[in-house]
């Protein structure tokens, strides 16, 4: 079947609210299609002025994290009901500088999940490797148990509206990417780990995308392969050619 891209752009932890405004101003124009989701993951500082501005557009915003209780005694973190109340609709969850830096399990990364959807939010949940996994061939294993991980007691009609992006960590901000064969390979075992798990149907219709210094030159190779259903752009997100990686056709 024909699954519809989803193009997201993560923007880390760069703009301001004004900053994000003018960027938006900037984008939107460059991002406009009828054949693809478009969504902005911003900072949580930056949804409110996101939020604004692409109203009456075909752009979406996302969150980049969320935590997975409703409320509570959690001194810095921020709920999925105040996401879905600023009218955040995508978030990302599990992305490798979460897991690096902030020591985010499996476990944490399935909590959140089962979260989000009790408030609508759309997941992208991302897996991936580091470089050492990869050399010592233990991708597929490895990305494998994330899956599993992130994915447990997740019901087949929730987990088709997932969004799974795989980045492999040693291709994130490196300017080194996965060849399109590498990571149509990994991106094709996910829909396989996805069949096993739900069945060929859900494995069919959730969409997958490839993240990894993902940029305008290399954007339409990446999306042409038959399981990368789009991308998780990193960088190349916070500049105009965001609009040509979008419209990579």
């Amino acid at each position: 079947m024909s699954r519809r891209k989803i193009i997201a752009g993560n923007w880390k932890m760069n703009k301001t609210p004004q900053q994000a405004r003018e960027l938006i101003r900037t984008l939107l124009p460059l991002v406009e299609t009828d054949e693809a989701d478009v969504v902005f993951c911003v900072p949580f500082v930056d949804i409110p002025a996101a939020v604004e501005e692409v109203s009456g557009t075909n752009v979406q915003i996302g969150a980049q994290n969320m935590y997975f209780e409703d409320a509570g005694a959690f001194t810095g973190e921020i709920s999925p009901e105040m996401l879905w109340e600023l009218g955040v609709e995508y978030v990302i969850i599990g992305h490798s500088e979460r897991r690096q830096y902030f020591h985010e399990t499996d476990e944490d990364i399935n909590k959140k999940l089962l979260m989000a959807f009790e408030y609508d939010l759309i997941p992208i949940v991302c897996v991936g490797e580091t470089l050492e996994q990869r050399e010592a061939g233990e991708t597929l294993s490895w990305i494998r148990s994330q899956i599993e991980g992130a994915f447990e007691e997740v019901p087949e009609d929730l987990a088709r509206d997932t969004v799974i992006a795989y980045e492999p960590i040693w291709a994130i901000g490196t300017g080194k990417t996965a060849t399109s064969e590498q990571a149509e390979e990994v991106c094709g075992y996910i829909r396989q780990v996805i069949g096993e798990l739900y069945g060929p149907e859900t494995a069919d219709v959730i969409r997958i995308q490839y993240g990894g210094s993902v940029n305008a030159g290399n954007a339409a190779e990446l999306f042409s392969m038959p399981d990368i259903d789009g991308g998780l752009v990193g960088g190349a997100s916070l500049k105009e050619d965001f609009g040509k990686i979008v419209n990579y056709k």
